[in-house]
């Protein structure tokens, strides 16, 4: 297995380089055709900033089908773009508020851009690892997490992070690539290969 160091690295290095050129190439699907063959709505996605269409790095359409109610308070991990950090903060509405957390400074940024365009103010940014999650115990009623696990070796820490941070009661809504058979260890082995 890739040295978590290194990966952490790469990955960073990767999702910030998506923020920062989103036209550009990547090792992944990403941006508009990415979201709408994950199932966000062509209208959904019009409604919403390209700053965050566009840099979309998610694999499903967490987002858009999580049960999210009004008034909630909503944590989305791996925020990356903003896009569903952005899609919840609408459905929560000004009673509620989401907090995306993600370890890119360049998607973060690119984030808030995104809520200022579209005039979203009961959403903040903030900059965390998904192992150390700057909040409260038993402070948010939803989590949202889309394609988060497969990069972060950590994942034990996370979802004691996520158990420690929702209330008692409290929902998550999560997406993950899911591979059918093994891959082979060339591949594995590979460092170029870090998002597999």
């Amino acid at each position: 297995m890739i040295d978590s160091v290194v990966s952490r690295d790469s990955v960073r290095q990767v999702y910030s380089h998506l923020a920062a050129a989103p036209e550009g190439e990547h090792p992944f699907a990403t941006g508009r055709a990415m979201a709408e063959s994950a199932g966000y709505s062509a209208d959904l996605l019009d409604s919403l900033p390209a700053l965050s269409v566009d840099a979309f790095a998610g694999v499903s359409n967490v987002g858009a089908f999580a049960d999210i109610p009004a008034g909630a308070r909503v944590l989305d991990i791996g925020c990356g773009a903003g896009l569903d950090s952005l899609i919840a903060a609408r459905k929560v509405g000004p009673d509620g508020c989401v907090i995306g957390i993600d370890f890119s400074d360049t998607m973060l940024e690119r984030a808030q851009r995104a809520a200022l365009v579209a005039s979203i103010e009961n959403v903040e940014f903030r900059r965390a690892d998904a192992e150390e999650i700057p909040i409260d115990d038993e402070s948010v009623d939803l989590v949202l997490v889309n394609g988060l696990f497969n990069l972060n070796s950590d994942r034990t820490k996370i979802f004691a992070e996520i158990a420690r941070v929702l209330k008692p009661g409290g929902s998550i809504f999560a997406s993950e690539l899911i591979v059918r058979e093994p891959l082979p260890d060339e591949f594995l082995n590979d460092p170029a290969n870090w998002f597999a």
